[in-house]
């Protein structure tokens, strides 16, 4: 049995993985980029400084990859995943 996991990866910064095996990225409470199975994602929406620091971080030192490798994908497909 799969199970959904929340693993704190910075200073309000979490990721989440769903028991589908996705992997998404929360800023402060809300989730903007991530892995699916058809690869890297980032939201569209432009939150803040600090959020953009968080997704560039997030691929870079967890996924070890640039952000612009992710898909740009709307935020109510970011939130229908979680």
């Amino acid at each position: 049995m799969s199970k959904t996991v929340i693993n704190p990866i910075g200073s309000n910064m979490t990721e989440l993985m769903t028991n589908k095996g996705e992997y998404i990225l929360f800023s402060y409470s809300t989730p903007v980029a991530g892995k699916d199975s058809e690869g890297f994602f980032r939201t569209d929406k432009w939150y803040s400084k600090t959020t953009t620091r968080h997704i560039n971080k997030y691929f870079e030192v967890e996924w070890g990859t640039d952000r612009d490798v992710a898909r740009e994908v709307s935020q109510d497909y970011i939130n229908q995943l979680v």
